[in-house]
């Protein structure tokens, strides 16, 4: 094998193992999956009345910042409300009087969790709950809402 031959194999190899890396970026990406999560992470749960359309590894963010994912989402026999784990990342603490409200990225976009730092001395733990909760906004039950109230008014004028 010639020189120029073995260098043409050694760039070929190069790419090919570039686009294998980019392919394994983007479907961590796709799937919202962070695979550098060196610090680890503890779990909060949060009650909420209505969780739209959130899903299991959504966003978990603070004033924009990704700070952590929903580790899993199960509804409380009891309340028949939604119990949302959360995975905060150990490199921050938030208050143990934050709240969290269930955000749409955009109009239609997919939703995530937001969470408001509070001003409590004492922080959130493993196994912690955020007791202030602010559900989904449900855009098809206000269109709804909007559309029967026009109705409403306009029968009325007739």
């Amino acid at each position: 094998m010639t020189m120029q031959a073995r260098s043409m194999e050694f760039t070929v190899g190069l790419f090919v193992v570039a686009g294998l890396l980019a392919l394994a970026m983007l479907a961590l990406k796709v799937g919202n999956i962070h695979a550098l999560n060196l610090g680890g992470t503890y779990a909060v749960t949060a009650d909420f009345n209505n969780i739209g359309s959130l899903k299991p590894r959504a966003p978990v963010t603070v004033a924009g910042v990704r700070v952590g994912h929903v580790a899993h989402i199960t509804i409380n026999p009891t309340t028949y409300q939604a119990v949302v784990t959360l995975d905060l990342l150990k490199k921050y603490r938030f208050p143990r009087d934050s709240s969290a409200s269930i955000e749409t990225a955009g109009l239609l976009g997919e939703q995530y969790v937001s969470l408001s730092p509070g001003g409590s001395q004492h922080y959130l733990k493993n196994g912690g709950k955020i007791r202030i909760t602010q559900s989904a906004i449900i855009l098809e039950k206000i269109i709804s809402q909007l559309l029967y109230s026009k109705a409403g008014h306009s029968s009325g004028h007739s």
